[in-house]
Parts: structure tokens; C-alpha cells; sequence
């Protein structure tokens, strides 16, 4: 198999360039800008904005497309920014994404670049933190930018970079994300043939790329449920209905319909209650409690199945109780689903840029992307990339105030986006 690669990669070339020779092209501009997209990440996370809020983010990213002379559209979904890379030769559209907004988390990660910015989100003070990479995903495709526009008289096709804002979800009352850029037509626009990403793993290895087949990440649905009872004095339950141990009931029974409804062999689901509000003191049961969670599925029947199961076990205890819910189900994102014939096409590429050791054949994970808009639109491939300091036997979760990414692995990722879009541009 390696032979085969090899051989096939030295074989074809375009205006004389042999791809092997592209690929040292980018080998070579990945370690010349290698100090700029680490300063570059740093100034991002020191400097996190949160969904649709991405002002300041977006305004240094379209100054840095233009200089590279790029076509620069800005305000697309709101605040996202899409550089256009024309070759000038005919040949294939690929687009490159990378999100750029950050989360209502407090840093405690004890570097010089930790981010000092607080806000109010729904109403609480917090602090805003790139607690899932979103930073890198940035700095990456940004020094991606910079070594195929240096290259792009050895290129042929259009190479659209996508810089997405509010991957992590619009503000309640908003639309934001892939799901609008889709709407608003980017991909059809710039007429894209197909679309990489990449995300990096708090995780896994600096070094390593992990990637799957088929369906890589969970589709993601918030769910809410109203719990409604009667209200009434603390000390004497009897005279309402306890809204509050209506909701512990039904917080647990929920959990039985993953553990004892799905089929578990066929994938993996979750269901999660993130937040639990209701009263105003201590010795008042209140009127209405609301819960607020997430629902993830790797497949569409058992998504369906969930649905109904999580309606019809919130309103009958409810019922049995003598209170009311009503469960409310937002679409959500997709199943993240890489295109089995682009992967095939592209694991060769992984390979070849990370060395075949450092290439995982990975499982699916309940983790959700909005990437899956742009995938379910034209053929897509996503991968995980790795972020942690090789050789650690911890790791700080994504979402989390510690969460680390050990920025070594991010020349790789620069590498592995550039090597990418070299490969399938001249391969097709």
C-alpha cells in the first residue's frame, strides 16, 4: 500500500511540479510561518469572543486575507469571514473551514496568553475562554492560507477558506453558524466541489491525526421541559404540587431510556440535563421548574426513538404526579458524516504528511459539529488532530477552565490542511 501511494504521488505533477515537490513546498512554508500562527493563536485566545460576537476575531482575520491579496468577503452568517483564492487555471473548488468563536468559560490555565475577558451570558457574569481550540482552528487555516496563496502559480482550481462564526451555537433568539452560512448560500456561491476540517484533541497526541469514516461526531438537539405544578408554602407540601421532585423523577427517568430502550450494539446516544432552574427561596415550592439538556445521536431511527421516548416518560410522570410538562426539541445539528469515497481518496494524504504510525483509524464520538451542515451539502472529510503534550497521562476535557492544547502539534495541522487541498486539486 505504501508503495502504491508513493508511487502514484510521485507520478503526477502539474506545470512541471511534481506534487512530492509541493508537498516540500508546504513542509517548507509551514516551519517559515510556524512562530506566526503560534503568536497568531495567542492573540485569539487572549482575546476570545463569544458566538455572533466575533467582532474584533473577524476584523483580524479579513485584514490578514487581504494583504494576501485575497477576495475577502466579510458579515457572511453575521460575523464570519471568506477569503477566495482564485489560481486563474481551471480545476476543482475546495473549501477549508475553521470556527472562530469561543465559550462562556473562566480560564485557571496558568500561561502568559490567558484570556482575562469576562461578559454577561444569559444573564449570569462569566468569564470567555477558547475552551475547545477553537483558536488554533483559526491561526492553522489562516497560516494554511498564507503557503497556498504563495503557491498559487503551481495550483489549479479555487481554494475558498471559511472562517465560521457561533459553531458552539447562535445566542437563544439568533441563527448563526454553518446552518446559516449554508442557508445564505456560501457553498453555492463559490461553487465548492468539497469541504476539509479539522478539530483539535485535548485528547490525543501532539503528532497524531485520528480520523473515521462515515459517521464521525454525534448530531446534538437541545431539549427543554416546563415542569409546571401548584404552588405553595414549604412546609406544607400536601397543599401543591412539588414541581421540583417532579423534575428529579423525570431527570432520572431519563436516563433509563438510553440505558434500557436503545439498542447500545448499534451506536452510542446520550441524554444530559445541563441545567435545572426553578423558585426563588427556600421555603417556597414553586409553580414551574425548567430543565434545559442535550440529546446525542450517531443514528437516525434511534434519534427518533428518543424523541418520542423522552415526550411520552416527562408527561406521564408529570401526569402521575398531578403536574404538567411540555417538552420542546430543537433541530440541532446533523450526524458530522465523512464522504466514504473522500475518505478513501485522502487517507493516502494523511499518511504521507503525518506518517502512517501517527494516522488513527478512530471510533465515533458523542461530540456534536456544525460542520455537518457544510457535509451534508457536498462531499466532506473531518478529522481530530492532536493537542496534547505527547506523553501526558492527563488531559483536561474540552468545555473545562483547564483545558490545555500544547501547541506543538499545530504545524501539522497547517501542514495537513495545505497537503489536503495540494492533493485533491491535483488529483482531480
Amino acid at each position: 500500500m505504501k508503495l502504491v501511494q508513493t508511487l502514484a504521488l510521485c507520478s503526477l505533477s502539474f506545470w512541471g511540479i511534481a506534487q512530492t515537490d509541493l508537498h516540500r513546498m508546504v513542509d517548507e512554508g509551514a516551519d517559515a510561518v510556524n512562530d506566526q500562527v503560534v503568536e497568531w493563536r495567542r492573540d485569539f485566545h487572549e482575546f476570545p469572543e463569544l458566538s455572533n460576537r466575533e467582532f474584533k476575531t473577524s476584523e483580524k482575520i479579513a485584514q490578514y486575507l487581504t494583504e494576501l491579496g485575497l477576495k475577502v468577503e466579510t458579515g457572511v452568517a453575521k460575523t464570519g469571514v471568506v477569503g477566495l483564492l482564485e489560481t486563474g487555471k481551471p480545476g476543482p473548488t475546495v473549501a477549508l473551514r475553521a470556527d472562530i468563536d469561543a465559550l462562556p468559560v473562566t480560564e485557571r490555565v496558568e500561561v502568559p496568553f490567558a484570556s482575562k475577558v469576562t461578559t454577561t451570558y444569559l444573564g449570569r457574569e462569566t468569564g470567555v475562554m477558547h475552551a475547545c481550540g477553537h483558536d488554533t482552528h483559526t491561526a492553522m487555516l489562516m497560516g494554511a492560507a498564507k503557503i497556498l496563496t504563495g503557491m498559487k502559480d503551481n495550483l489549479k482550481g479555487r481554494i475558498v477558506f471559511i472562517f465560521q462564526p457561533a459553531e458552539e451555537g447562535a445566542p437563544p433568539g439568533e441563527e448563526g453558524g454553518a446552518q446559516l452560512m449554508v442557508k445564505e448560500g456560501v457553498l453555492k456561491k463559490y461553487d465548492v466541489d468539497v469541504i476539509f476540517g479539522q478539530h483539535i484533541g485535548s485528547y490525543l497526541d501532539a503528532g497524531k491525526i485520528m480520523y473515521k469514516p462515515a459517521g464521525l461526531m454525534a448530531a446534538a438537539n437541545r431539549f427543554t421541559i416546563n415542569v409546571k405544578g401548584k404552588q405553595t408554602h414549604g412546609s406544607q407540601p400536601w397543599s401543591g404540587v412539588d414541581p421540583v421532585t417532579v423534575s428529579a423523577q423525570i431527570i432520572l427517568g431519563l436516563q433509563t431510556i438510553v440505558s434500557r430502550q436503545m439498542e447500545l450494539t448499534k451506536e452510542a446516544a446520550v441524554i444530559s440535563v445541563g441545567k435545572i432552574t426553578g423558585g426563588v427561596r427556600n421555603n417556597i415550592i414553586p409553580e414551574e421548574v425548567e430543565m434545559v439538556g442535550t440529546i446525542r445521536t450517531l443514528d437516525k431511527d434511534m434519534q427518533t426513538q428518543i424523541f418520542a421516548a423522552i415526550e411520552r416518560m416527562a408527561t406521564n410522570i408529570a401526569e402521575a404526579s398531578g403536574a404538567t410538562a411540555v417538552v420542546e426539541i430543537s433541530p440541532g445539528t446533523m450526524i458530522t458524516y465523512n464522504d466514504l469515497e473522500l475518505t478513501a481518496d485522502v487517507v493516502p494524504t494523511l499518511y504521507n504528511t503525518a506518517g502512517e504510525d501517527n494516522v488513527i483509524l478512530g471510533r465515533a464520538t458523542t461530540g456534536a459539529e456544525d460542520f455537518s451542515f457544510f457535509a451534508n451539502e457536498v462531499p466532506g472529510f473531518f478529522y481530530f488532530l492532536g493537542g496534547k503534550p505527547a506523553g501526558s497521562a492527563t488531559f483536561a476535557p474540552h468545555h473545562t477552565p483547564d483545558f490545555y492544547i500544547d501547541e506543538s502539534g499545530l504545524k501539522l495541522g497547517v501542514r495537513t490542511l495545505s497537503n489536503l487541498t495540494i492533493d485533491y486539486l491535483m488529483n482531480n
